[in-house]
């Protein structure tokens, strides 16, 4: 008998290569001469760096970057079999699992250390990088992502903002002058199962908000 295991992962759980595995054994416990091939799955949110990397017979690098606070961590992303295409989830370094509880408040976190991760990328040789944007802990709009790359954003006095959600009304300006060239030279795919704007009744603030940590006040500007 041949048998295909292909799942997501169990989220806060299991990874989707744990979960394959876990159902594998029970498999092979009741079917002992079963063909089985495993071949994880994912949305974009966690465990699709493991699922394609594991896919191509790729390998997982890893950096240090920051969390979703401007903490240090150790984060992680991958390089597919081509040796040319990186995989990266905004989970790893903006991720809601690395914060507690009460420290989730898309008002104050940013995807700073994502940014870092495409630059890590970018160092490796890679030009090709394909962003799983799931289980983000943010509602910044890239902009701390932008921030890493060298993007400059001004307040109408011309002095810098900051780079976490609360900090968006204060742009007037975009400087792009100091952003990291090769960036013009590397495409950037976006692993998702959605379609939300920043703003609006449909858009991420209002929808995956409250899940980050947002109160409807706080959705609402």
């Amino acid at each position: 008998m041949k048998i295909l295991i292909a799942p997501d992962s169990f989220k806060d759980c299991l990874s989707a290569l744990e979960v394959a595995n876990s159902i594998r054994k029970g498999v092979l416990f009741e079917i002992p001469d079963a063909e089985i091939k495993v071949l994880p799955l994912a949305d974009g949110g966690e465990g699709t760096v493991d699922s394609m990397v594991s896919a191509t017979r790729g390998k997982i690098l890893n950096r240090e970057v920051t969390d979703p606070l401007g903490r240090k961590i150790k984060s992680r992303f991958g390089i597919l079999g081509d040796g040319k295409t990186a995989v990266i989830e905004m989970a790893a370094a903006s991720g809601l699992e690395l914060l507690q509880k009460e420290e989730r408040n898309p008002w104050h976190t940013n995807t700073y250390g994502t940014g870092k991760l495409i630059l890590q990328a970018m160092e490796e040789g890679c030009r090709r990088i394909i962003m799983g944007i799931g289980g983000s802990a943010t509602n910044d709009g890239g902009v701390g992502m932008a921030r890493a790359l060298g993007i400059r954003f001004l307040d109408r006095d011309g002095e810098e903002t900051g780079f976490s959600g609360g900090d968006l009304m204060n742009i007037d300006r975009i400087d792009m002058s100091s952003v990291d060239p090769r960036i013009h030279d590397t495409s950037i795919v976006v692993a998702c199962d959605v379609n939300n704007p920043l703003a609006g009744v449909h858009g991420a603030s209002y929808v995956y908000g409250l899940q980050k940590g947002a109160d409807l006040k706080m959705v609402k500007k």
